[in-house]
């Protein structure tokens, strides 16, 4: 297990307002304003976190962000137009699937976890084996993915330029009246950076207003210890080290980091999930094998298979980490402070329709 925080910052002059619409965030801060259309440039600062770093060319809107939430619900972008993001991101689970491998528009199985959306924008790769290097590429894929939405963009953009309501969206959110590609995948991509998770029992707790019990506080010395090494890719804030590992599964047909770069000594290894909000995303690992927090425990403590890419932090000779049944308890009571119940039910990320 782990995580170190992305850090990338730059140096704005902001006037800062908050707004209700985006009660998700601390602060939104207006940038800048187009006076050739309607749209309003917005930043986003989240506590405890470090500046999101934005493209240049997908400045964040309050028009563009209310965009991408209604394309992100909408199944127009679907073959037969019966499935959305949502179908397989679902707010309840953290915008992650309660089954271990989504069924698409034709009825047919994936092979890999929908991996949960939540605090994205600090990432600097996308899906479990990073082939996609920004929020805006990955947003194009599943929408022509055979065993997906199974479409076509050439139609997704006919239905889109032929709906009643749509085109003046794209026009008050990009300033066209020609919708593309990019600017679907752009209006996803700024939702989805607004779908951020710093209201954990455990933020509260690092802030002085809540506590935690003994068992969560020894779960979180022992997440911090080098008898377990979590904290080393589930370090603080984001609980991920933005980066890739062989954490001592056994071979599997899905070739992860290895398949993207043809390089073998990256084999089995896949991008570390955040551990926030780690309560709600079960099925768990990147192949979705183990239903509980407490199979996953049990995997790191006695089932961590050697191989000659596995994590050198990893117990690559022992099998795992050997914790007792006490500890176990305490890692997983730690686990679930890091949930974030204003997340879920937030009405800023709900279903628009």
């Amino acid at each position: 297990m782990a995580f170190l925080t992305l850090i990338m910052g730059r140096k704005f002059l902001y006037i800062l307002i908050v707004l209700g619409v985006f009660s998700c965030r601390d602060k939104i801060v207006i940038d800048s304003s187009d006076d050739n259309h309607t749209h309003t440039h917005v930043s986003i600062e989240a506590t405890g976190f470090p500046q999101m770093p934005i493209p240049n060319d997908n400045a964040l809107s309050t028009e563009g962000i209310a965009l991408g939430r209604k394309l992100f619900y909408d199944p127009i972008l679907s073959g037969d137009q019966s499935q959305s993001c949502a179908s397989c991101h679902q707010q309840s689970r953290s915008f992650s699937d309660d089954k271990r491998f989504s069924v698409g528009i034709d009825g047919i199985q994936g092979e890999i976890n929908a991996s949960a959306i939540i605090n994205l924008g600090w990432n600097s790769s996308f899906f479990w084996d990073g082939r996609s290097e920004s929020l805006e590429l990955q947003a194009a894929e599943p929408v022509i993915n055979p065993i997906e939405m199974h479409s076509d963009w050439g139609n997704v953009v006919e239905r889109l330029t032929n709906h009643p309501t749509y085109p003046s969206e794209f026009k008050s959110a990009f300033g066209t009246d020609e919708i593309t590609k990019l600017l679907v995948t752009q209006a996803i991509a700024q939702f989805e950076r607004t779908l951020i998770s710093n209201k954990s029992r455990f933020d509260l707790f690092l802030q002085g207003k809540a506590e935690l019990t003994p068992l969560e506080l020894a779960g979180y010395n022992l997440f911090l210890s080098e008898k377990t090494e979590c904290f080393h890719c589930h370090g603080r804030p984001l609980f991920t080290d933005d980066d890739f590992h062989n954490n001592g599964l056994d071979e599997l047909p899905n070739a992860g980091l290895e398949g993207v770069t043809g390089d073998h000594t990256d084999r089995g290894m896949f991008r570390v999930p955040t551990l926030r909000n780690v309560e709600f995303t079960a099925p768990y690992m990147h192949d979705g094998r183990y239903q509980t927090l407490e199979q996953v425990v049990n995997f790191y403590s006695d089932s961590v298979k050697s191989s000659p890419t596995v994590d050198p932090l990893m117990p690559n000779e022992h099998g795992g980490f050997h914790l007792t049944e006490l500890e176990k308890m305490q890692l997983v009571a730690f686990l679930k402070t890091l949930s974030d119940t204003a997340f879920i039910n937030n009405p800023d990320f709900s279903n628009p329709f």
